[in-house]
């Protein structure tokens, strides 16, 4: 028994970098991107969101800076204070996650001005939701005093085990439309997030703001470009 405990603290500590969620099959579409949006979008594949849109017409390279809007949500109904606390601090934490990734490549700005690719981005998935959107963080993302949020006041949260978002990013000055993309991840069977209820989440949107960077790499056509 000592043995396998061991064998199984060894597998935690290893896995601790790991990512702990995977790509759902399906996702539903909240309507925070809007029918026009929606339209445009088409499933992906290879490890694209499950439904994305680009905009073939548009050079990326010409884009040296982002801005990230306030994270907003779907309200869960009946949610408690709690429960919407928890929520604040996920969106919180998604801005972190966003801010960390993107300002490897870029500058990150909090006003439009030429060369701006502008992000907006939703958490929409949520037990018994309906469509009622809120501002989740009431503080930019770019801001001073910010740190990740690990002290969730509720031992079983909404959303736990998956989490779904919708994004769209757009030119900042003439609001034209460079892209969007409606995803949901699932919580993986790993020792990494044992201990921590929303760790699947947290976890998820870090997958995200990295593929975010990746994509954009991609795009400008940069080298070592990496793959979360």
């Amino acid at each position: 028994m000592k043995k396998i405990m061991l064998v199984s603290i060894a597998a935690a500590l290893l896995c601790s970098g790991c990512s702990v969620t995977k790509q759902a099959r399906s996702v539903e579409k909240s309507g925070y991107l809007g029918d026009d949006i929606y339209a445009l979008v088409k499933e992906g594949k290879g490890g694209e969101s499950l439904l994305i849109y680009k905009n073939e017409q548009v050079n990326p390279k010409k884009y040296t800076s982002v801005m990230i809007d306030k994270i907003t949500y779907i309200k869960p109904k009946n949610a408690s204070n709690d429960e919407l606390a928890d929520l604040q601090k996920l969106a919180t934490n998604f801005a972190i996650f966003l801010k960390e990734e993107l300002g490897k490549d870029y500058r990150v700005v909090t006003a439009p001005e030429p060369g701006t690719v502008r992000y907006s981005v939703a958490i929409t998935s949520a037990d018994d939701s309906n469509r009622l959107f809120e501002v989740l963080s009431l503080i930019p993302p770019y801001g001073l005093g910010i740190s990740i949020a690990k002290d969730f006041i509720t031992g079983k949260p909404t959303a736990v085990g998956e989490i779904s978002m919708e994004i769209k990013a757009v030119d900042a000055e003439t609001g034209e439309l460079l892209g969007a993309a409606v995803d949901r991840r699932v919580g993986g069977k790993n020792f990494s997030g044992m201990m921590d209820t929303w760790d699947d989440a947290n976890q998820a949107m870090r997958y995200w703001a990295k593929r975010v960077r990746y994509v954009n790499c991609l795009g400008s056509g940069r080298p070592n470009c990496e793959k979360p």
